[in-house]
């Protein structure tokens, strides 16, 4: 039976991170204290020292000997399932998508345990959940938030594949990727150079984006009077000279002139062209993928394109100035006054709208049939790529099917970004040096060295009430604290707090985990949505409007939501 003792006891853990997500609000909202660009500094603090130290600190003083076998073994089965029931469903529904399965595994299977679960189960079943709550954290930094990174690398490559080679993709042989980039998220224009080999099959370099060199312009000026001057760049190609086009004046994205299969013919001795030099392999420039024109950008007071170039095409959106810096909650990402990497008036009332008619992931359809303007939830919930998911052919209207290389070729290029995107997250160092430091100091009793030790404690110790202030200076820098309309954030609400406690429920109890432990389980499960998930999302633009909903509002509410389940498991 729950006491009111025990209850104050859950209280003092839990109340003084709220005090630090208020103080910091108000220090916005309110009393003005912070601006942005203040805000962009202390975030970077937090991501960068305070969260990897504290971490670090977590998990290097936790016996990795004495795991609960069970509980990983129980946490593990949950996101298990609902890996296959979102793979059934994507295979089975026609209104299932990728995006939406990333989604929906990030809401139902990945609490925020580190900032808020572990203080929260202490104070609730004592130090011992404390410890179970740092084996969750080790798994997620290791093997969760790293499958959640494959999953957007994967998207992020289709995206790229199917829009730059819609009808040579299955001809790919291999993947180039230049060492300045680390990620396909499409925060950058990236340019890809594609080689024909002896065999037909294609070579594909993937390189940031050289649209603003001079040889591409001889000249640029956009005055009244002045034209444009072009200068063709140089070509491997007989009789053949590729010309590329910018304009601030033009913010309607362009497919490329270019034409692939014709050119895949043509290196084939096909349409009486030749390549020039005889038997060396022929090169061609793929096109440019360009985040910062189009439709998303923003527009500057005079009503010109703020963007920066327009070239080809553009797959996704531009960044917030404000929060170019930083404004991210603890890594990349940047999540200023827009939703999605789409300011607020380039699509107004998105889930307003559907936050009025019924929530459906199929398409909403105006009174006169029609598809509503602007994309939908049945396309990707992501604007910035609806259409590149679901290209429109002029005959029917119908998706145009594209092939995909071999799997070995794209998942190597997958990996290789993983790996890229890994290696500069200071998480990820801190994660695995705390397992090492872990398994060494408890197999062989060393104790780390007083000096060293000291260093750590002084930034971990600040860790805790660090994030929770930056989780309240983030709150305070949004438009509203319910970006994606009530329609869905109920949805993802009764995902987050009742779907993930019972498939967690349902995994505990089948691999033979009954009483106290059980509690723990459901209630760590029921726990407000992670921060690192929304970080993603953010940075590869798949519904960041859900998941920061997923922060901020879970976290307004989670309090009461735990207590009680707390409650009722205590009865």
């Amino acid at each position: 039976m729950i006491t009111g003792i025990d209850l104050y006891h859950v209280l003092s853990a839990v109340v003084p991170l709220y005090v630090a997500m208020i103080l910091a609000y108000g220090s916005v909202k309110w009393w003005k204290i912070f601006s942005p660009d203040q805000c962009s500094g202390i975030n970077r603090f937090v991501a960068l020292f305070a969260v990897p130290l504290l971490s670090f600190h977590f998990i290097s003083t936790n016996n990795p000997y004495t795991m609960d076998i069970r509980f990983i073994a129980a946490d593990t089965l949950q996101k298990v399932i609902v890996l296959v029931v979102l793979a059934i469903w994507s295979r089975t529904s026609s209104r299932a998508s990728l995006e939406w399965s990333i989604t929906l595994f990030s809401l139902s299977t990945l609490p925020n345990t580190l900032v808020m679960g572990i203080p929260l189960l202490k104070g609730m079943y004592g130090d011992y959940s404390g410890s179970l709550m740092v084996q969750i954290v080790v798994l997620q930094c290791i093997i969760w938030y790293t499958l959640m990174l494959f999953l957007f690398e994967y998207r992020g490559a289709r995206l790229l594949i199917g829009e730059q080679f819609p009808d040579t993709a299955g001809s790919i042989i291999s993947f180039r990727v230049d060492s300045d980039i680390i990620s396909l998220d499409g925060k950058e224009p990236l340019q890809t150079e594609a080689e024909i080999g002896e065999d037909g099959k294609l070579h594909v370099t993937v390189r940031k984006s050289t649209s603003s060199r001079s040889d591409i312009f001889s000249r640029r000026s956009y005055g009244p009077n002045s034209g444009v001057s072009l200068t063709p760049r140089p070509s491997n190609l007989t009789n053949a000279e590729i010309y590329s086009l910018q304009s601030s004046r033009n913010p309607t994205p362009r497919g490329s002139s270019f034409n692939h299969t014709d050119f895949y013919s043509m290196v084939n001795g096909k349409n009486g062209n030749s390549v020039a030099g005889g038997g060396y392999p022929a090169r061609m420039s793929a096109g440019i993928f360009s985040p910062v024109a189009g439709p998303g950008a923003k527009k500057k007071p005079n009503g010109t394109d703020g963007a920066k170039d327009l070239h080809m095409f553009v797959w996704s959106s531009s960044a917030s100035p404000v929060s170019e810096g930083g404004i991210h909650v603890f890594r990349g990402g940047e999540f200023g006054n827009e939703h999605g990497g789409v300011p607020v008036d380039a699509h107004p009332k998105e889930y307003e709208e559907f936050g009025r008619d019924e929530f459906r992931f199929g398409g909403n359809k105006h009174a006169n049939g029609g598809d509503r303007d602007g994309p939908s939830l049945s396309k990707l919930g992501s604007s910035s790529t609806a259409e590149l998911l679901h290209p429109k052919t002029e005959a029917n209207g119908g998706s145009k099917p594209t092939s995909m290389p071999p799997p070995s070729v794209l998942t190597r290029l997958i990996l290789i970004m993983v790996w890229r995107k890994l290696i500069r997250n200071p998480n990820t160092y801190s994660s695995l040096i705390g397992l090492i430091w872990s398994l060494v100091s408890f197999r062989w009793g060393i104790e780390m060295p007083a000096i060293l030790d000291g260093s750590i404690k002084i930034l971990s110790n600040a860790g805790l009430g660090m994030a929770m202030f930056s989780l309240g200076l983030f709150m305070a820098l949004q438009p509203k604290l319910i970006a994606c309309g009530n329609s869905v954030a109920t949805f993802a609400m009764a995902v987050r707090f009742l779907t993930g406690p019972a498939v967690m429920a349902a995994s505990s109890i089948a691999v033979g985990i009954r009483g106290v432990l059980l509690h723990i389980a459901i209630v760590q499960a029921a726990l407000p949505q992670g921060i690192v998930p929304f970080v993603f999302a953010k940075e590869y633009n798949v519904h960041p409007d859900i998941l920061s909903t997923g922060v901020i509002f879970g976290m307004l509410i989670a309090l009461p939501i735990t207590l009680v389940y707390y409650i009722l498991l205590g009865l």
